[in-house]
């Protein structure tokens, strides 16, 4: 039986006493993509246009991270952490070679797992991301996760969307396909929220040379945008290209945070060129 997104089995690997969930599909053979998630998702806040697209070519290895709803564990105050559990999670795959996606606070694990474990990483997709010492004093994060939303899940069409018809039509057309999987995660926990948060302040905190740790990353990066991210700006995409020694930058039109949701099959065209040249 070929699996998809909806109908994968979660499965479990041990690592640095962490019971990991992951979901792992597609064509087998070649690099998998490892997916890094973002502030308080778990592996069913995927697209599956996103995921299925990409399993066409390649293997396709979701997660969640210690602590995060069906890992074991506690979730880490630092990304840094985050990286090293994630690079015990992949070690303990078997693989020795991978691509990373990360998404949102998943770009800095994914950045984290790049700078710890160079031989490990092939290539890398950062989506609607930035640095460490990111300005955010434009996000309006705190004020979206604030408000309150009838149905709950129509918080993401904020978070991902922007308000014109075109893009809020996209983001129920995405949240239609996420909820379609039945054997689904728990949400995450209260500790893993607080932890993350802790991790995002530690990581934007200013400092001296804060981006230098740009330059070591050697590894060819697609960063992916959209035209207007209200949670991570844009600007920081155009900082992480503009940075990076080996960095292309695809801005979407229209878009926010979730530019990839919003083009899914162009966002795969793309990612799906990258990968392969």
């Amino acid at each position: 039986m070929t699996h998809t997104h909806d109908t994968v089995p979660t499965q479990y690997v041990e690592a640095r006493g962490i019971r990991f969930a992951y979901r792992r599909f597609g064509k087998a053979g070649g690099v998998p993509l490892v997916f890094n998630q973002h502030f308080t998702g778990t592996m069913d806040y995927w697209d599956p246009a996103v995921t299925d697209g990409l399993a066409r070519d390649r293997e396709v290895i979701l997660f969640n991270n210690a602590g995060v709803a069906s890992s074991s564990g506690e979730t880490p105050g630092s990304f840094q952490e985050m990286g090293a559990n994630a690079i015990a999670f992949i070690r303990a795959l078997g693989l020795d070679k991978v691509d990373v996606l990360g998404f949102s606070i998943g770009g800095f694990v994914a950045q984290e797992i790049t700078l710890q474990a160079p031989e490990l990483v092939r290539k890398l997709i950062l989506v609607g991301t930035g640095t460490r010492g990111a300005d955010m004093s434009a996000s309006r994060s705190a004020e979206i996760f604030s408000g309150s939303y009838d149905p709950p899940e129509h918080l993401w069409l904020s978070v991902h969307f922007t308000p014109s018809a075109a893009s809020q039509a996209a983001g129920l057309a995405f949240l239609e396909r996420k909820l379609r999987r039945q054997d689904r995660d728990p949400e995450v926990s209260e500790q893993t929220v607080n932890a993350q948060r802790e991790a995002i302040g530690k990581y934007i905190a200013p400092s001296e040379g804060v981006l230098d740790y740009l330059k070591t990353i050697r590894q060819p990066v697609l960063v992916v945008q959209g035209s207007n991210d209200v949670i991570i700006p844009t600007q920081h995409s155009y900082v992480l290209q503009q940075t990076l020694p080996d960095a292309q930058l695809i801005l979407y039109p229209d878009a926010n945070h979730g530019s990839f949701y919003q083009y899914p099959e162009t966002f795969v065209a793309h990612a799906t060129m990258f990968l392969g040249a």
